[in-house]
């Protein structure tokens, strides 16, 4: 299962940073470089002073969009070598940002391990489709404090109703639910029920229901809700 997302604050700022031109700019060279690039030689390719390159370089990697090392480019090494030379890469983690959040990443790996294991093992995959799903939703359920933190952490966008039930207002497999609703709205099912089962709510039910609003789950007041 891929890792949890920077929160979208984050991931916005991020982003933001490119809006500059020269920092655009200057990501594009480093991220089309097949070797870490200096500062000078960054400067120079781009026409800006090094300085300036400098500042735009460390800002692109403090939001987190390229990787920084050190090292002496002379391939000198003790004294009289100088000092090691700052290096931009681009940085290995994705960075996306979608609105309504959409998290297809999350189905593609369930979709992939159910193939994967059914492959191997013989068994039908739309039930490692579901065994997998569940166990990545108890996964994100036992590091979360309470199924509603869960579910909005996950783009779920829950919202409490008057009888203690959840209904959720967006769905973050969209539009691979509109092309596959069964396969797809089975595997959100499966999800969510790890999810309740992950964090320890026995105030809820997970319940398939189509006509829920935005997500064909809801969670509908459980045995041990309050009444």
């Amino acid at each position: 299962m891929p890792p949890p997302p920077p929160p979208l604050p984050e991931r916005i700022s991020a982003v933001a940073v490119l809006d500059d031109p020269a920092r655009r700019a200057l990501y594009e060279l480093v991220a089309q470089s097949a070797q870490p690039i200096g500062r000078d030689a960054a400067a120079a390719a781009i026409g800006l002073s090094r300085s300036t390159a400098a500042f735009h370089l460390d800002r692109l990697a403090e939001a987190g969009l390229l990787a920084v090392e050190f090292r002496r480019l002379s391939g000198k090494t003790g004294p009289g070598s100088g000092r090691p030379a700052k290096l931009y890469s681009r940085a290995a983690g994705e960075l996306s940002v979608s609105l309504p959040a959409r998290h297809y990443d999350l189905a593609g790996e369930l979709m992939a391990a159910a193939i994967g294991e059914s492959s191997a093992s013989g068994e039908p995959v739309l039930e490692a489709l579901a065994r997998v799903a569940a166990q990545a939703g108890r996964a994100i359920g036992a590091g979360s404090d309470d199924l509603g933190s869960a579910l909005e952490a996950n783009g779920f966008e829950p919202r409490e109703q008057g009888d203690g039930g959840i209904v959720l207002g967006n769905c973050p497999f969209h539009r691979l639910a509109q092309a596959h609703t069964a396969v797809v709205c089975s595997l959100n099912y499966q999800l969510l029920c790890g999810v309740a089962e992950g964090v320890g709510d026995t105030a809820h039910t997970i319940i398939a229901d189509p006509d829920a609003g935005e997500c064909c789950v809801r969670a509908v007041p459980g045995a041990d809700s309050p009444q």
